[in-house]
């Protein structure tokens, strides 16, 4: 007989579980389990996909019932990490791949590796696994995945005479002074947000922490090489200016998808609105290829996405439901019905029918996941991406120098890490 989730999880948070089990309320000891499912996905575009999937399970398992909670995205992280201190909350989360570390760190979350839900965990991608790990065990089942890849207009590529995508950032300055001389249309435009900034870091081959070594290395010389390239790519010809109004994503999104700029570097959370502009109406113009290299040839964006994890406070009852659930949600034949409805990017390779790749757009995200990035086992990283988002468009408009700024980030980040050194 197959073990249940890791009975000292169970036994860990027995206080919490009395209480907090989402579902168990009200039950009949021979009635189905009810679980509850946060989903913290877009209500509109994408939950009803979710919901339907949702009915397909519980037909298929007459003794589970699930009971489907949209929690918004932005709101979620903290109702989590307040239900489960206290009580409410739910037997599965769709957590973003960050909060995984975190709430598995406080022991929120149920070590899956002997359960059904990663029954099938080698067919999942090893950099998506990576990262729903926390201290040797894993926590999260990868449900979707994102990275970043430069995304251009092949239309004015071709008629500015610029045959493929840039692979170095100093290509992509070249071409973008082409595609302006010949288009009259900008070649690139790129971002003041900390997540676009990852690449050039991951280009020099460092980051903005070494958690390894538990030291801050935004301040080095090899960060510094790569946020000086960043930084020259919002001034010369064909290089679009800055944009650091609250509304920059939109203003960037916009001309993108109409024909006004020629490259930027997006997510497959885009794909759907891609196809909405008018410059992709035939969905062949879309072009992707992995963000270009910097000095050292290594070419990467970060991993994002989400998995689904297990409340460590639910009964064993609860948790063995919802690892079935869980591994419904994630295989390849689910996975591959949500890439069709949602537009989004599978965790695992099997789950890339041909049907599926009929999108020009997860076709090509598919190409450029093999050189994205996991995030660290660090409960702390992306809390270190909201002093960059204060820092760099100050940074990017001349504001401020880059040495500055950078000596501002170190300071905010040793704050946020205090055993880091520098």
């Amino acid at each position: 007989m197959r073990r249940g989730i890791v009975a000292t999880a169970v036994a860990a948070s027995l206080a919490l579980a009395a209480s907090a089990c989402g579902g168990s309320s009200g039950e009949s000891s021979d009635g189905p389990v009810t679980i509850t499912w946060w989903d913290t996905s877009n209500a509109t575009n994408e939950a009803p996909t979710y919901q339907a999937l949702v009915k397909e399970f519980e037909k298929a398992n007459k003794d589970i019932k699930v009971k489907y909670v949209n929690v918004p995205f932005d709101q979620a992280q903290n109702k989590f990490d307040t239900a489960a201190g206290a009580s409410g909350a739910p037997d599965v989360l769709r957590a973003e791949v960050g909060w995984t570390p975190a709430f598995a760190q406080k022991g929120f979350l149920a070590p899956l590796d002997d359960t059904e839900a990663l029954e099938e965990k080698d067919a999942f991608q090893p950099n998506l696994i990576k990262q729903a790990e926390f201290d040797g065990k894993t926590y999260g089942v990868p449900f979707v995945t994102d990275t970043l890849a430069l995304v251009y207009n092949k239309a004015l590529f071709e008629k500015a005479g610029v045959t493929e995508a840039p692979t170095t950032w100093d290509d992509l300055k070249a071409d973008a002074a082409t595609i302006k001389d010949k288009t009259g249309v900008d070649g690139y435009w790129g971002s003041t947000a900390a997540y676009y900034a990852e690449p050039f870091l991951f280009g020099e081959g460092t980051d903005t922490v070494d958690v390894e070594n538990e030291k801050i290395t935004i301040t080095s010389p090899e960060a510094k090489k790569g946020l000086t390239t960043w930084q020259g790519l919002f001034d010369g010809k064909g290089l679009h200016k800055a944009d650091t109004t609250a509304d920059a994503y939109a203003h960037i999104q916009d001309a993108f998808v109409n024909g006004k700029v020629a490259a930027i570097i997006q997510g497959p959370w885009e794909i759907t609105n891609f196809y909405k502009g008018s410059a992709f109406a035939d969905k062949n113009n879309l072009g992707i290829a992995t963000v270009p290299a910097g000095s050292t040839g290594e070419a990467g964006a970060p991993t994002g996405g989400h998995n689904l994890s297990i409340y460590a406070g639910s009964d064993e009852a609860h948790q063995e439901a919802s690892a079935k659930f869980v591994k419904f949600m994630t295989s390849a034949d689910t996975q591959a019905q949500i890439a069709l409805k949602n537009a989004t990017l599978p965790t695992r390779d099997d789950a890339y029918t041909d049907e599926v790749k009929a999108d020009p757009a997860i076709a090509g995200y598919q190409t450029v996941l093999p050189a994205a990035q996991p995030r660290p086992e660090l409960p702390e990283y992306s809390s270190l991406w909201g002093p960059m988002d204060q820092e760099l468009p100050k940074i990017a408009s001349g504001a401020e120098t880059l040495d500055d700024g950078l000596a501002t980030l170190e300071t905010a980040f040793a704050d946020l890490l205090p055993e880091y050194s520098k």
